[in-house]
């Protein structure tokens, strides 16, 4: 069953929650992407909180901007440096009663969440035992991709248009028309795997008409986006691996399908990732948590249990 609460965090901003489990147990965080929320991991919560399979605490907020999380306004509130702030007060207050205080046993993030997750492991490794990444590339690798790679400029050139200080308001036009490819494009009402109906959009509006300013302004906070005549984007970034270099045990689970996020976004993550395991899995995209979460939950329950018993 899932419950919903919010979060109040020490440094003035709310996040919204879905959780499964009992508190006291040992926590799993899990991290949307855009232009997601928290409940696209109901499944997984359910799942991981029976005790038949590992019992613990799951926790999935929605990111600052998103849902009925707390949204500021400027973009500066969307570096990387609050958000991460974010998660670390949210860390410390859903483990204060497990059995590892200030640390959970798994952190888990898709898309932009995963973004997040790879700078919190590479900053402030102690706040989890484990990370699993889904579909969103290490900051080294994507820098270096877009940066040199036109295959990676052309499949990320919608970075660019999110960035535009109207793009929210674009986005919300005519049923948001412009949101539904992002997930159309990749098959999502075609095939063996489709997966959005019009129950599952209704769910998206819900979201979507709450505001779509903070989530756009994850990309316009971001230096990470295509080099454009008038904007150098990632050419001018830099992603050194002492300040990227991650130590946990990580587990990347990669949809082969990804059209904006290609594999060669995995070649040399090896360098930047200590203790580094790869599922590649063919016939799934992007969205592979819609598409195939049976198999998400298989790979990563597989991985806790190597790690519980390691």
């Amino acid at each position: 069953m899932i419950e919903t609460f919010q979060q109040a965090l020490p440094h003035g901003i709310t996040l919204s929650c879905r959780a499964a489990g009992e508190a006291g147990r040992p926590v799993l965080l899990f991290l949307h992407g855009f232009p997601e929320a928290a409940f696209v991991w109901d499944e997984l919560l359910t799942h991981f909180a029976q005790p038949a399979h590992g019992g613990y605490r799951c926790v999935a907020p929605n990111l600052r901007g998103f849902e009925r999380s707390s949204a500021p306004t400027e973009v500066a509130a969307y570096r990387a440096r609050p958000l991460l702030q974010d998660l670390g007060a949210l860390i410390d207050a859903i483990t204060a009663d497990s059995p590892t205080p200030g640390q959970v046993a798994g952190l888990v993030a898709h898309d932009w969440g995963g973004a997040l997750a790879w700078g919190l492991a590479a900053q402030r490794p102690a706040l989890m035992r484990q990370l699993v990444i889904v579909n969103a590339p290490h900051a080294a690798t994507f820098q270096r991709e877009l940066a040199h790679s036109p295959a990676q400029q052309a499949a990320s050139a919608y970075m660019n248009f999110l960035a535009r200080p109207d793009a929210a308001a674009l986005l919300a036009e005519n049923d948001f028309a412009r949101l539904w490819p992002f997930f159309t494009n990749m098959a999502a009402t075609s095939g063996p795997t489709a997966w959005l109906d019009e129950t599952m959009r209704d769910r998206y509006r819900e979201v979507w008409r709450q505001g779509l300013t903070g989530p756009c302004a994850y990309y316009a906070a971001s230096p990470l986006r295509p080099p454009t005549n008038d904007d150098a984007g990632a050419a001018a970034v830099q992603a050194p691996r002492d300040k990227t270099a991650v130590t946990v045990p990580t587990l990347v689970i990669w949809g082969q399908g990804d059209t904006a996020l290609p594999e060669a976004l995995l070649d040399g993550l090896e360098m930047y990732v200590d203790d580094l395991r790869i599922e590649r899995v063919p016939g799934a995209t992007h969205w592979i948590v819609h598409e195939q979460p049976a198999h998400l939950i298989t790979l990563i329950g597989a991985f806790l249990a190597d790690q519980r018993s390691a």
